[in-house]
């Protein structure tokens, strides 16, 4: 028996979008000590990071965090408000989408990333878009008898 799936191809990612106002996220002035209590509170493995202005900077993970306790050998909280998350973000890791990006490319990016952030033309961090919100459009694509 063969199985179709329709998937509206010029649907607009935005349907799936998290939006800023609805994401917990990071400042890049914010120091470590804020970050690391920001992502336990949230129970986050890895947050946005943006600047004052909203420009997406990047993402920072409990890994980031956890290297730099072992390459520093500072491990009070205190003294992590020292640093700031600018001094363990990775450059280009968790990288973005453009809001014209095609849900097939979308796909293709949550096969490798937890979620997405979505930015303008700009770079403005708009939200993200989580691996969970794709599976679950492209699992109601397949129908209402699909496992």
């Amino acid at each position: 028996m063969e199985c179709s799936v329709y998937v509206d191809k010029g649907k607009n990612i935005l349907f799936l979008l998290t939006p800023k106002a609805m994401v917990a996220f990071l400042y890049d002035h914010c120091s470590l000590r804020q970050g690391l209590e920001k992502m336990r509170f949230h129970g986050y493995t890895a947050i946005p990071v943006i600047s004052k202005d909203g420009t997406y900077i990047g993402t920072v993970s409990e890994g980031d965090f956890l290297w730099h306790l072992v390459d520093s050998g500072v491990y009070t909280m205190k003294l992590q408000e020292e640093y700031s998350i600018l001094d363990i973000i990775r450059s280009g890791w968790n990288p973005t989408i453009k809001i014209d990006t095609t849900m097939d490319e979308l796909l293709l990016r949550v096969m490798d990333q937890n979620f997405v952030p979505v930015v303008d033309d700009r770079e403005k961090f708009m939200g993200i878009i989580t691996r969970k919100d794709v599976i679950k459009y492209y699992h109601s694509a397949l129908g209402p008898n699909t496992p």
